[in-house]
């Protein structure tokens, strides 16, 4: 395989794959200091995923909550980007190998996070929505714009309900949100915009396999995400399993089915694997490093972030898999870097809490035994969020944007500039039409 050029250096290489919140807060500990740096990410961007609810239903634009690389470190002379795929890694030459070439490294940092995890369901993998990038948080906004379009021009009150029919798969912080975010628009927003169609139409269903919402956080928290949805309109279904997908029938494990054309995956994830590291896999496609971040069996290879999985006494499974983790595994890692790596340091994760919104003005935070709800706890999840966003514009951008939401229900963006094409709708829609 031909190698990509890379400027000459007598510097140690350090290659990073992945731009997500571990790699980029790694980079910058590094920036302009004894190493070459090389980021490899399919993107050209970096992106902040707990804001995806928000792009899918609305409320933000991509831009917003995305930030080029190459200007995020154009001030770094040590640091380059190649944007490419990863297609695996020759550890014993120390080469890694991408859809534009080889490259070679002296350190390796795996940061590639995760993506979703259908759980071997084919049929359901190909025609649900997932939420794990920008692109596929406009592709949700997009099919569901699209679909309550063709909803207003057909007379089959069947089909109207499955278009308009939204159905969200996974209890967690990214279901609760996107639940609360999508019944917020049905009571300020539907009945507005869509006259020709009876706002009882719109039916929000949040479906949770286990017996409560919000699992990883207190029952505080999960008993009133559970009230405040349902007060707002969404049909919360827990102890139900989505069993498969045919892109206009959610079938469940009961038996029953409800009709839709909107199903959207947010149910579980699993590490973004590379070929090449088969022997060190633990449960959820993570790796296993050590206190670290050495991937175990390797030498000068370290992986962070969503895809590590350090045991520590407290956390036997692996770290939990959000920002603020992320953020210090990355932290962490860069100084190792700077220190030498000295054998006294290892790493020890701090708990910062969870927090999760359940619509405008309402949100739940735990912190060991302190538990927040309601406006004050909507509050700390904005300060939070705007501190881990990159960039002085877009923590200003982003904070206005909210202000202006926190005063006013109406949502800007609900632009259809990304056609999404549904094969399933498009048939049913000429076949009505005949009809006629």
């Amino acid at each position: 395989m031909e190698s990509v050029y890379i400027p000459p250096t007598e510097l140690p290489r350090v290659v990073v794959i992945g731009a997500g919140f571990a790699g980029i807060h790694l980079v910058k500990k590094l920036c302009n200091t004894g190493f070459q740096v090389i980021i490899v990410d399919k993107n050209n961007f970096h992106q902040f995923p707990p804001s995806f609810y928000q792009v899918a239903t609305s409320g933000l634009e991509p831009d917003a909550v995305s930030f080029a690389l190459r200007k995020m470190f154009r001030n770094s002379d040590n640091v380059f980007f190649h944007m490419a795929d990863v297609e695996g890694v020759d550890l014993e030459a120390r080469h890694l190998l991408t859809s534009i070439g080889c490259i070679s490294y002296d350190h390796l940092v795996i940061a590639t996070g995760t993506t979703n995890n259908f759980f071997g369901l084919d049929q359901l993998q190909k025609n649900a929505l997932g939420l794990k990038s920008i692109q596929q948080a406009l592709s949700v906004r997009s099919a569901i714009l699209q679909n309550l379009e063709s909803a207003t021009n057909t007379n089959n009150d069947d089909l109207r309900k499955s278009l308009t029919n939204i159905v969200i798969c996974g209890g967690g912080p990214a279901g609760v949100e996107l639940a609360g975010a999508f019944a917020e628009f049905k009571q300020y927003i539907f009945e507005k915009d869509y006259k020709e169609l009876n706002c009882d139409l719109l039916q929000i269903y949040l479906i949770e396999a286990n017996g409560e919402l919000l699992k990883a956080m207190s029952d505080k928290s999960s008993i009133n995400a559970k009230k405040v949805l349902e007060n707002n309109g969404v049909k919360v279904l827990l102890n139900t399993f989505v069993t498969d997908f045919d892109g206009t029938t959610v079938m469940l494990g009961d038996g029953s089915t409800i009709a839709s054309e909107n199903l959207i995956w947010a149910a579980g994830v699993k590490g973004n694997l590379i070929h090449g590291f088969e022997k060190e896999i633990v449960k959820g496609n993570r790796l296993r490093v050590d206190r670290q971040f050495r991937v175990m069996g390797t030498e000068n290879v370290y992986a962070i972030g969503d895809i590590a999985c350090m045991d520590e006494e407290h956390w036997p499974n692996g770290h939990p898999q959000v920002a603020s983790a992320a953020i210090q595994h990355g932290k962490f890692l860069g100084n190792l870097f700077l220190k030498n790596f000295p054998i006294d340091l290892s790493f020890s994760y701090f708990d910062k809490g969870q927090l999760a919104t359940i619509g405008k003005k309402n949100a739940v935070l735990d912190k060991g035994k302190f538990h927040v709800s309601g406006i004050i706890g909507w509050f700390l999840w904005a300060t939070a969020h705007l501190y881990s966003l990159s960039g002085f514009k877009s923590k200003l951008r982003v904070g206005l944007n909210w202000a202006n939401s926190y005063f006013s229900y109406d949502k800007q963006n609900r632009l259809i500039i990304r056609k999404y094409e549904s094969k399933v709708v498009k048939a049913e829609l000429m076949a009505d039409k005949s009809a006629d």
